[in-house]
């Protein structure tokens, strides 16, 4: 990463034309598409929290799927409030895809998705594949969710797949893909997010101190993308992460109180993000002590 030039300020995309053509321009100026140029660029210049968790997001897929189309994607798993293999009803029968997938992020926008299907036969285990498909084809009906209260500029919806047809990604859908993106999400949103703070409090020329600690949990950040999200050692290490950031709560509340810029009511409002699957971080942090032997240790 060359941090040289991302340290230089620099201005605000927004999502004034649309999703798509935000995440254009952010490509116009990515001197690389790596997953980790992405989320700490696209944070920083990201005219909401909104939008860097997108680019968060986008920057997950990415490393999840480095293989994955140039346009906004999206992930599809839940169905019903489920993420459960059992509970899931779309099917892949090895030529079309069909079901439901709900509460897809940036659903209304996206290009691409990828989506987990059961493809077992009768009376079997479930079993999950990842599938690639375009969003542009006649099998893909998009139904759109009312707006959230937190990051409403970025919406969600429900996708109707019908005789749908996709490209199977290799290996099993569910250790391969859904399970370690649960980590990637967490460490890509984080690092935008904090990107996107870091990027408010220089444009104001606001609290250094506060600054180089964004910029040392940052750091941390990207050495954690060189790790494999599904280690023991790798989530302990990114509960680290995410420990550091909780700690600067309390600094980033006051300085953004002193702030007269619309950023700082944006952050009253999406703050929440980075609590997202807090629940599943904790479950995650007790397995990790546990296969490490930390929970041994007095």
């Amino acid at each position: 990463m060359d941090w040289a030039s991302w340290l230089q300020n620099r201005g605000i995309v927004s999502a004034d034309q649309g999703l798509g053509v935000c995440y254009e321009q952010l490509l116009a100026q990515l001197p690389s598409h790596s997953p980790l140029a992405l989320a700490l660029l696209g944070g920083k210049t990201a005219a909401t929290p909104g939008l860097a968790f997108l680019t968060g997001y986008q920057a997950a897929l990415r490393a999840l799927c480095p293989a994955a189309p140039q346009g906004l994607g999206a992930l599809c798993v839940t169905e019903n409030k489920s993420v459960r293999p059992n509970d899931m009803a779309c099917r892949w029968d090895g030529q079309q895809l069909n079901g439901r997938k709900d509460f897809v992020t940036a659903a209304d926008a996206a290009q691409w998705v990828l989506v987990a299907a059961r493809c077992e036969a009768p009376e079997q285990p479930a079993q999950i594949r990842l599938l690639e498909l375009d969003c542009d084809q006649s099998g893909v009906q998009v139904e759109l969710l009312p707006a959230l209260a937190m990051m409403p500029d970025i919406g969600h919806a429900r996708i109707h797949f019908a005789a749908a047809r996709a490209r199977v990604l290799p290996g099993d859908g569910w250790d391969e893909y859904v399970k370690p993106f649960r980590s990637i999400e967490d460490l890509y949103v984080l690092t935008a997010t904090v990107a996107w703070l870091f990027g408010v409090l220089q444009r104001a020329e606001c609290d250094e101190p506060l600054r180089l600690q964004l910029l040392n949990l940052l750091s941390a950040c990207a050495e954690l993308t060189r790790h494999d999200a599904r280690q023991a050692d790798t989530h302990y290490l990114l509960a680290g992460a995410f420990s550091q950031f909780s700690a600067l709560r309390g600094p980033i509340a006051q300085c953004m109180a002193a702030l007269d810029n619309p950023a700082a009511a944006l952050w009253t409002r999406d703050q929440a993000l980075l609590s997202f699957a807090q629940k599943a971080r904790d479950t995650r942090l007790e397995k990790a002590r546990q296969s490490l032997g930390l929970d041994r240790v007095q």
